[in-house]
């Protein structure tokens, strides 16, 4: 199975990756998003460690059950070869109506197929107040055209 574009990329191809890997999560479909990796993808997220697409939707299905009305973006901000770097922002809240705004980094590496064969985040939370939401648009579903990126900052 091919997942282009693949590597090595550019800047356009990794920009196109990384939205394309954004769309996925903001669909919130475990399967689809673990159709994205190799079947035996590694994983750092947080403090999780683990390997393989079954374990991948595992992880996913709990993470969504947990981040509700997850909405997610994800910037580019570094690529050479067969790896690429992004930061990204997303909302969610829990059980008991609490906003959160997560921030992080994440560290890709893609096989020849353009399938990623390894993915380290690391991610803080930040409480915030529904109020200081900044990210509105219909959840599940990819972030429309005219709602910015992160742009130039973080914050």
């Amino acid at each position: 199975m091919s997942r282009p574009p693949l590597p090595p990329f550019t800047r356009e191809t990794a920009a196109q990756k990384a939205r394309m890997a954004e769309d996925a999560w903001n669909s919130r479909d475990p399967v689809r998003v673990a159709g994205a990796y190799t079947e035996d993808s590694r994983w750092r997220n947080r403090s999780e460690v683990f390997a393989g697409r079954e374990a991948i939707v595992a992880f996913l299905t709990r993470k969504w059950e947990k981040e509700r009305e997850y909405r997610l973006i994800k910037d580019l901000w570094a690529f050479d070869g067969n790896r690429i770097a992004v930061r990204f922002q997303y909302e969610w809240h829990d059980a008991g109506g609490n906003w959160f705004r997560s921030y992080g980094n994440e560290q890709w590496e893609f096989d020849e197929h353009g399938l990623m064969r390894r993915r380290e985040a690391s991610i803080n939370d930040i409480a915030i107040s529904e109020k200081d939401r900044r990210f509105h648009w219909p959840a599940p579903g990819p972030r429309p055209a005219d709602v910015p990126g992160l742009g130039d900052s973080p914050f």
